[in-house]
C-alpha cells in the first residue's frame, strides 16, 4: 500500500518566487528517486507564499533514502526564504 507525504511551506512575502523556483527545482529529483509514484507541487491562490508538495510513496522507508539527494547547503539556503519552518506528514 502507498503512503502520502504532503510538506507544506511558506515563503517571506518578498521570496516567493525563490521559494517556488527552488522546490520546482528539486521536482525531477524527487520523481527520480525509487519509490515515488508522482510529485507535484501546488501553490495556495489566496496566499501565494504558501505551497505545498504532495508526494505519492512505496512506502515512508523510500521517502527517507529520497533525503539523501538532497544537499545540506540547498536545505541550508532554503531556510532564509522561509517564514516558518516547512511541516510535513505521512497520511494513508
Amino acid at each position: 500500500m502507498s503512503i502520502t507525504r504532503i510538506n507544506t511551506f511558506r515563503a517571506l512575502d518578498d521570496h516567493v518566487d525563490d521559494l517556488k523556483k527552488f522546490l520546482m527545482s528539486l521536482l525531477p529529483t524527487i520523481r527520480a528517486s525509487t519509490g515515488c509514484q508522482s510529485c507535484q507541487l501546488l501553490q495556495d491562490q489566496t496566499i501565494p507564499a504558501r505551497m505545498v508538495i504532495i508526494e505519492i510513496w512505496d512506502s515512508i522507508e523510500a521517502h527517507h533514502e529520497s533525503l539523501l539527494h538532497v544537499s545540506q547547503e540547498s536545505i541550508d539556503q532554503v531556510k532564509s526564504i522561509l517564514a516558518a519552518p516547512p511541516v510535513g506528514g505521512y497520511y494513508q
